[in-house]
């Protein structure tokens, strides 16, 4: 593992993602600072504290600086060249730890579309900063002229766009196909780490890969269920985090679409967290379904991990969150527990459609 100083916020729940996201990345942090404004022009970060990042990296011999926010090219290279060492930020953080999960075809063309993406906004100034003198992190891009590499980037977006598209439709002749056969859709989602997949798995009896780290499920598994009145299709998909660019969720339009074209979605969230974490994490899977076009009639919220803690603390949590304890399903993927009422509770809103709680947020 490379050794990291993490730079972020003074919130607990910030510093548990950042933490996270380090952690997936590869990385051991051996020193945490926080700060409550990381978006000061020259650095990110005051040029006092800066010079402290200097001092601390000769004394923990770190290789890299995390830097939980974003940063201008110009901020990147400016803290680099001070400190000498490469400085990543949150979002280069979370496409490294996406290549590092990507395992189909379809996964790495989103993940390389995501990365042109940043780069994009980025490329003239990083050519010109490079061209001063190469800095960790900067990858020698003084080779090229700016608007060569810049046009370079436009042809990869174009050609990485164009096969996406092609398995864009192929999911629409799938979906043709499962109309025809007049299989309802089940999706799962929610946050990352929230146990989508664990619950994926024990519902469908699969074995796709599960990990306590960030990302897990980059592509979109489907696989068919049998309940009471009839067999469901059910897929897992990509979790979400706070702070995701849209660039981010634009280049996994492929895998999210599933999202809006399923006849219910499953909204995995973790009972075990302290209620302020689990509110932020549901809120920004709210906000990010939202933006996909995802109807909240179609929404059916399940707390997950209840081994991991109770029936009188969860049910708190539901009423804080504004929801029913009727209108939600607890279940825990460890115990099998509510795995049958989640079943049910399928059958009653596929083939009922009756509302839940989440249509009157």
């Amino acid at each position: 593992m490379k050794k990291a100083i993490l730079v972020t916020y003074p919130d607990k729940f910030v510093i548990q993602e950042a933490l996270g996201l380090a952690e997936a990345g590869g990385y051991e942090v051996t020193k945490l600072v926080t700060q409550r404004y990381l978006s000061k022009a020259k650095y990110g970060i005051g040029s006092g504290k800066a010079e402290e990042l200097k001092n601390m990296l000769k004394d923990l011999n770190a290789d890299a600086i995390l830097f939980d926010e974003k940063l201008k090219s110009v901020q990147i290279y400016n803290l680099a060249k001070l400190t000498g060492v490469e400085v990543i930020n949150r979002e280069r953080l979370i496409l490294e730890i996406f290549n590092k999960r990507a395992s189909s075809a379809e996964a790495k063309l989103q993940v390389q579309l995501a990365e042109l993406r940043y780069e994009i906004p980025r490329a003239r100034e990083k050519v010109r900063l490079a061209k001063m003198g190469e800095q960790p992190g900067f990858f020698g891009l003084g080779r090229y002229d700016v608007d060569d590499y810049y046009r370079m980037i436009k042809k990869r977006i174009a050609i990485i766009t164009k096969k996406l598209k092609q398995v864009s439709k192929r999911r629409e002749l799938y979906r043709f196909q499962r109309l025809r056969t007049n299989l309802p859709l089940i999706s799962f989602a929610g946050y990352t780490g929230a146990g989508k997949t664990s619950l994926f798995n024990i519902l469908v009896s699969e074995r796709k890969d599960t990990d306590k780290g960030l990302f897990t499920t980059l592509t979109t598994t489907t696989r068919s269920l049998q309940l009471s009145e009839s067999r469901v299709l059910v897929s897992d998909t990509v979790g979400f985090i706070s702070r995701l660019p849209p660039y981010m969720i634009e280049a996994f339009k492929a895998t999210l679409e599933e999202l809006t074209h399923a006849n219910l979605v499953l909204l995995v969230i973790d009972a075990s967290e302290p209620l302020e974490n689990m509110i932020r994490k549901y809120q920004s899977c709210v906000s990010i379904l939202a933006e996909l076009g995802v109807s909240p009639l179609n929404v059916l919220p399940i707390f997950n991990k209840f081994d991991l803690t109770n029936m009188n603390e969860t049910e708190d949590k539901i009423k804080a969150l504004g929801m029913i304890p009727q209108d939600v399903v607890i279940t825990s993927a460890k115990t099998g527990f509510g795995i049958d009422a989640l079943k049910s509770k399928i059958s009653e809103m596929v083939y009922a459609r009756v509302p839940t709680s989440l249509t009157r947020l």
